[in-house]
């Protein structure tokens, strides 16, 4: 049975013109994409604009691919970046709703403060209360360390995944989650203590 090809040769197969090898990458990484995506806007026709314009901006970069980090970075990098052009264009809206100057770490963290779950029905089924504080107390994160925890663990990427596209150094990473980590830990520590205490 013949090996799957990579994302990267995939993407080099759609530089070329091969429309198939679009579609295998939008089937793997459409509904990560989006899950990025989701956790850091505020509004859900934002997720769908943003979405839609990462896989534009896919194809009209394609001629430029070159494989020089993994697929799924690049991808990302390109649906941060947009993220990041409309925040700059909405900055004046999101000031006034915040409350706050117009720096763009305020307007990340908004972001995140308001961004919806994103769910399969059966994990809402299965541990609905459980996952409703997992989420809270990730929303209370600051932006950088939610960023890095939501792509660390929603996305499965490495560190040198995450770092190619938050443009910060691996050790810089490794503080933001190991400081995520322990911040998740104080918060949710006493809801497992009392569930024990309850049994």
């Amino acid at each position: 049975m013949p090996a799957e090809p990579s994302d990267e040769s995939l993407m080099l197969s759609y530089r070329d013109g091969d429309l198939a090898a679009f579609r295998e990458l939008y089937r793997r990484h459409s509904q990560g994409l989006y899950r990025f995506i989701a956790w850091r806007s505020p509004r859900r026709d934002w997720v769908d604009e943003i979405a839609q314009d990462s896989w534009a901006g896919l194809h009209q970069a394609r001629s430029r691919y070159q494989p020089e980090s993994l697929f799924r970075t690049y991808l990302f990098q390109i649906a941060r970046n947009r993220l990041i052009d409309l925040l700059r264009q909405q900055q004046t809206l999101l000031a006034s709703e915040m409350g706050q100057g117009d720096d763009e770490q305020a307007a990340f963290d908004y972001l995140a403060e308001t961004a919806q779950e994103i769910l399969s029905p059966e994990t809402v089924l299965e541990n609905r209360e459980r996952i409703a504080r997992l989420h809270a107390a990730i929303r209370l994160l600051p932006g950088e360390q939610k960023e890095v925890l939501i792509l660390q663990q929603f996305n499965g990427m490495s560190l040198a995944e995450i770092a190619l596209i938050v443009a910060a150094p691996e050790e810089t990473i490794k503080s933001r989650l190991r400081y995520a980590m322990r911040k998740l830990r104080q918060q949710l520590t006493p809801d497992l203590d009392s569930s024990k205490e309850a049994a």
